[in-house]
């Protein structure tokens, strides 16, 4: 006997909220002084990497993660301020407070943003947009800090749309205009399409979302192995992953920009100690362990390599975490031109069950 017809899945609404220019902003909103001004917390005038830039100092080209000496020279007014990290979880927390009196389905991928899956409409609002605009209201109106939102059928084009209309701005994608919407983009914006796959496609003439549907998923295939599916979907606004709650982590970990380049093994394993403090206290918040410790080392020259151990058992204390990171840091010495950057993580602790984001470099 044949087995019955299965119905096709409900089409998801999903919304990707993504707070604006998130730690410059809180920090805009607690000192009136740096209103309208180009601030970067993290680093500093004289060395260390920008965490996060406000908009003013976006409009001169400061980007995070970018060396301060490189910020200062794009924007010579540019105000550096020190991170809170403490104060930006509070504040997160209380967004995430407003996203579940909406749904039980959220994700946060940081800090900053979340994926949240508002299929049931719990409050009855009548349409994701409504739900999407009221979130926005309600956290304008609670923290003082805007918020934009994508709003479409799943969780790719949603973060798509979030970027589209920013700062506080909204953007809705329909599924009758999903497909033209991601093949009007250009490739580079596509979650986990990273500047080194971003080139590779440039000289294999896919630039834009266009492009991308115009190759077979055997070009893909052939091009890009295990994330042709992936890359084939996406060019057609096609992806089936479901919001998932409490995703794990795939590492955790923390890292230091020192004022000055350290050159000794004292000084370069007292810092480790400290960045293995600060890393372990993230990853007991977490609750998560691994097996793989991983060291990262920036020399002076901005030279960055990164080396890793991983065990049969699980790093289950912080004692093994920071013997792993010393003998991973003792193997690099001599130093002789100084270290400007030590961080140190956990990772594989992904469970078997745990979704595989893509992630092209």
């Amino acid at each position: 006997m044949a087995a019955p017809p299965t119905q096709p899945p409900a089409q998801r609404k999903v919304i990707h909220v993504d707070m604006d220019a998130f730690y410059a902003s809180v920090e805009q909103r607690d000192d009136p002084s740096l209103k309208g001004r180009p601030v970067a917390v993290g680093g500093s005038r004289a060395r260390g990497v920008v965490a996060a830039a406000s908009y003013e100092a976006r409009a001169f080209g400061v980007r995070s993660a970018m060396p301060s000496v490189t910020a200062i020279r794009k924007c010579p007014d540019l105000v550096f301020v020190p991170p809170r990290f403490d104060v930006y979880r509070e504040v997160s927390d209380r967004i995430r407070a407003i996203f579940a009196d909406y749904t039980d389905l959220i994700e946060p991928l940081s800090l900053d943003e979340a994926y949240l899956d508002v299929t049931e409409d719990i409050r009855g609002l009548g349409t994701a947009a409504a739900i999407a605009e009221e979130i926005r209201a309600r956290i304008k109106a609670d923290t003082g800090l805007t918020a934009s939102a994508g709003v479409s059928y799943n969780k790719f084009i949603a973060k798509l749309a979030s970027d589209q209309n920013k700062p506080d701005g909204i953007c809705i994608i329909t599924p009758k205009r999903g497909a033209a919407f991601v093949q009007s983009l250009p490739v580079k914006r596509f979650h986990g399409v990273g500047p080194v796959t971003a080139q590779k496609m440039e000289r294999l003439g896919i630039l834009t979302g266009a492009d991308l549907y115009d190759m077979t998923l055997a070009f893909l295939q052939a091009h890009f192995g295990s994330y042709a599916d992936y890359l084939y979907g996406a060019a057609r606004g096609i992806d089936h992953r479901p919001v998932r709650v409490n995703r794990a982590a795939k590492s955790v970990g923390a890292e230091r920009t020192f004022e000055t380049n350290l050159t000794t093994a004292e000084d370069l394993r007292a810092a480790l100690h400290r960045v293995a403090d600060a890393a372990w206290v993230r990853i007991e918040r977490h609750g998560t362990r691994g097996r793989t410790v991983t060291l990262k080392l920036r020399h002076a020259d901005f030279r960055t390599i990164t080396r890793a151990r991983s065990s049969q058992a699980p790093v289950t204390d912080k004692t093994a975490f920071l013997s792993a990171g010393l003998d991973l840091l003792m193997a690099q010495l001599p130093v002789p031109d100084g270290v400007r950057l030590l961080g140190l993580t956990l990772s594989g602790i992904m469970g078997e069950d745990d979704e595989i984001q893509p992630s092209l470099l």
